[in-house]
């Protein structure tokens, strides 16, 4: 995304706005929703990723970004606080380069056109039925159906293809290569302590980011298939669809770095 002629905003505009599309404030997180890190006091060129990594720092310095917008910032409840070692270079090159960072986890996890996941269900063409609470979120867990139903084999290629990234399948116990799924519940990235609220939802299938060892047994044993897509692979298009939003609200150059990552 390039403006031929960008414009240069305050951040404290840039924030509002933010603010008022996302209602980042009225959700209760992990981490701190918003600035986390001041930068310089207007912004024209905005980086968008998935997570403030020191490469996506590194990306924005080469491009001389104003401000660095992710899903992954830093600052989450429960890790250790002191500035040492990845924490003090990755602060420490923000800093130096006066470059600010915005983050938003579950605001940009729920948003109903903005969000993680109405960019994957885009994605995956995927016609949305509605959201529900989980895990103490509203609209955390979203479902709806499939375009056409689809065996394990077929669903797995689908993802492959829409996603770069093959996925893990899970089928309940007495299901078999030629068993079909087109109802479908999904949340993004770590959400697979889900997958019992996706089954009381009568869904064929529940797909998420990660897979851990319980998700196995609740997926043979509730009768839902589960999919592990990826925790990145699922989470790139919220911050896409973000920043393409504020791109055609401000004028400001916006651009996405894709940082590679297997997870």
């Amino acid at each position: 995304m390039t403006v031929d002629d960008p414009k240069a905003i305050p951040l404290s505009e840039l924030l509002t706005t933010l603010e008022q599309w996302l209602q980042a404030s009225k959700i209760k997180d992990y981490c701190p929703n918003g600035l986390q890190v001041e930068g310089k006091p207007e912004v024209s060129r905005l980086l968008c990723g998935v997570t403030a990594s020191e490469a996506l720092i590194d990306a924005a310095i080469s491009w001389n970004a104003d401000a660095i917008l992710v899903h992954h910032g830093y600052f989450w409840k429960g890790e250790a606080a002191p500035v040492v070692g990845i924490k003090k270079r990755r602060l420490g090159k923000l800093l130096r380069h006066n470059i600010s960072l915005l983050a938003y986890h579950l605001p940009l996890d729920v948003h109903p056109s903005l969000g993680n996941n109405v960019g994957l269900a885009q994605q995956l063409s995927i016609k949305v039925r509605g959201q529900v609470s989980a895990g103490g979120t509203d609209g955390l867990l979203w479902y709806g159906q499939l375009a056409t139903p689809m065996t394990q084999h077929e669903l797995a290629e689908h993802i492959s293809n829409k996603l770069a990234r093959t996925p893990l399948l899970i089928p309940p116990q007495g299901h078999d290569q030629h068993s079909t799924y087109q109802t479908i519940a999904w949340c993004t990235g770590g959400a697979q302590g889900l997958i019992d609220d996706a089954a009381a939802l009568g869904m064929d299938l529940y797909l998420s980011g990660e897979i851990s060892e319980p998700t196995v047994h609740s997926a043979r044993e509730s009768g839902i298939c589960y999919v592990a897509a990826g925790h990145h692979a699922t989470e790139r298009y919220g911050v896409q669809l973000l920043g393409k939003a504020l791109e055609e609200q401000f004028k400001i150059n916006i651009r996405y770095e894709e940082i590679a990552n297997p997870a």
